[in-house]
């Protein structure tokens, strides 16, 4: 039997595996699937079409697939997706997407989520992140995979921040950020490669050496970014240890629809 507190109320409808366990006073609507493992503390509120992985922990006060924080949404069976092992802290707020998006908001396996994040409407979060307290994303942003936002960041809508970056405490982000780069400030700035992240991570002397490199391309060349893309290509051929590296910061510049904080 799952583990539920008699001061529980869980829809009838919710699909809960026999693991799942669930503290005083919270709230699991219909329309809520939950995989074996997780743990939902007390007055937690999870809603929506709400799908949620395993071994996740979900600490009391959060509002978890309440309907997006958007005036064009008229009631559609929009969607929020968590993977696995997540832990997401007090008082935080996932929205569910927008038909004018994917119609789903995700978070990935594997993500430390601290108190008062806000996961707007449609974001696309990765694996492997971490999001200090207050940190905010706006409607439609994507996070790639290890990145870390310290307290108090803002993110604006449609921005995107590519794997491995970090971002400095109080940062409000109104452009994208490439893979590796560490930034802060407001108006945030570039200083240099997340080098002690990647260090952490495994990443080779010369596989970091290749990013820096990269990041010289982008940030101390002077080149226009169209003239950094061409110049990042032929990096990418003539360091092979970093290719995949170089490659996946060239890509990114690519697809920055808002243009890169430089």
């Amino acid at each position: 039997m799952a583990m539920i507190h008699p001061t529980a109320l869980i829809d009838p409808k919710a699909q809960l595996d026999s693991s799942v366990e669930v503290g005083p006073y919270s709230v699991i609507g219909a329309h809520v699937q939950i995989g074996a493992g997780t743990r939902i503390g007390p007055h937690v509120v999870i809603e929506g079409h709400t799908s949620i992985g395993r071994d996740n922990v979900f600490f009391q006060f959060s509002s978890i697939g309440a309907a997006p924080q958007d005036k064009k949404w008229a009631g559609e069976p929009t969607r929020l997706e968590i993977g696995d092992r997540n832990t997401v802290r007090e008082f935080c707020t996932f929205n569910t997407g927008t038909v004018q998006d994917a119609g789903v908001t995700r978070l990935g396996h594997d993500n430390w989520i601290s108190a008062y994040v806000h996961l707007a409407h449609d974001c696309q979060v990765g694996s492997n992140t971490v999001f200090s307290n207050n940190a905010q994303l706006a409607g439609h942003v994507h996070i790639g995979n290890w990145v870390t936002l310290s307290g108090f960041v803002n993110v604006h809508q449609f921005c995107k921040i590519g794997e491995h970056a970090f971002v400095g405490m109080s940062t409000s982000l109104t452009q994208d950020v490439p893979p590796f780069v560490l930034l802060s400030g407001n108006p945030a700035a570039p200083h240099g490669v997340n080098s002690e992240g990647l260090k952490r991570r495994g990443f080779s002397p010369a596989q970091i050496d290749g990013i820096r490199a990269a990041y010289k391309l982008i940030y101390r060349s002077s080149l226009t970014l169209e003239q950094a893309k061409d110049a990042l290509f032929e990096e990418e051929a003539a360091t092979p240890e970093a290719a995949p590296q170089i490659r996946a910061m060239r890509e990114f510049l690519s697809g920055a629809a808002r243009g890169i904080v430089r």
